[in-house]
């Protein structure tokens, strides 16, 4: 592993021309991407709807399935999947854009193959990386995946430009909502968002703490918005049901996949992942061309 120092120099002159923003993020998170890895990336509209809570079971059940997942903590200022995930962690994400540790010193093992990095906590300062320190982290992650089979990226809630740095670069993206109009109406705004910055993959929607019956109503407003403004197709990946086994597991700071394995919930989990890990990339543009759009079974 490089102990590669995130710290940017205190000169640093070049007069090649500087890349897109766009271009730039692709870039770094394609060499992540080697061929057998995935990066998907979990973004919500608005806080308090359940990501991080989806991406921490989501990273177990994947687990158990045999894959060999990397949790990475991109709320880089506000973590939480340490608590989670019922681990400590003695360094995070700050002391490696410090340039006192390497990214394969800070993480943490997790439970059923998942390798957890940490974020920092209540560090403001880390919310809003320069181009620098993006791009060594990047470098860094990628070189840690080579030995990965997924890596999951849990980004900060809202449309803050890391969190839409992330969500583009991704191989996939799953935007969590709940059933409530404003959640999804936020949904809607980050996938504006991402749109007008050159998002090229197709968005999937997963709605959080509701009913099969709300999922499909949530999707199917979502997608006939996307298609009619944004010529996007967005897919649906049905719902986690409202289940008090969820905020029992969190309480005891356990996945809820493994506190109770035969709840709803844990059982939902356990379905999201197998279509995930069973479902091929799509190497297809988000934008809208001959498909019909509809969601996904």
């Amino acid at each position: 592993m490089s102990d590669l120092k995130l710290v940017p120099p205190a000169a640093r002159k070049t007069t090649a021309a500087r890349p897109k923003p766009r271009e730039e993020s692709r870039a770094h998170f394609a060499r992540l991407a080697r061929p057998g890895v995935r990066t998907l990336a979990v973004a919500s509209g608005k806080g308090g709807v359940g990501k991080s809570t989806v991406v921490a079971n989501l990273a177990v059940a994947l687990g158990e399935l045999g894959a060999r997942v990397i949790l990475f903590d991109g709320d880089l200022a506000q973590a939480n999947l340490d608590l989670l995930l019922g681990v400590s962690s003695r360094w995070d994400l700050g002391h490696v854009l410090r340039g006192e540790k390497t990214l394969e010193q800070i993480v943490v093992e997790g439970p059923e193959n998942v390798r957890l990095i940490p974020a920092a906590s209540g560090d403001r300062d880390l919310a809003d990386l320069d181009d620098f320190r993006r791009e060594g982290l990047y470098r860094e992650l990628s070189r840690l995946a080579e030995d990965a089979d997924i890596v999951l990226v849990d980004t900060a809630s809202g449309t803050s430009r890391l969190t839409s740095q992330f969500a583009r670069a991704a191989t996939e993206l799953v935007i969590v909502t709940t059933p409530e109009p404003t959640s999804y109406s936020d949904a809607y705004g980050l996938v504006k968002v991402l749109a007008g910055q050159g998002l090229d993959v197709a968005p999937n929607v997963l709605v959080n703490r509701a009913s099969i019956e709300e999922a499909e109503e949530v999707a199917h407003d979502l997608a006939s918005l996307t298609r009619r403004f944004l010529s996007l197709n967005v897919m649906s990946l049905g719902a986690i049901p409202d289940d008090p086994a969820v905020g029992q597991a969190i309480r005891r700071r356990e996945p809820v996949v493994l506190a109770q394995p035969k709840s709803p919930s844990a059982l939902a989990f356990r379905t999201l992942a197998r279509r995930l890990w069973a479902r091929p990339i799509d190497p297809t543009s988000a934008l809208d061309s001959e498909s019909d759009g509809r969601l996904t079974a």
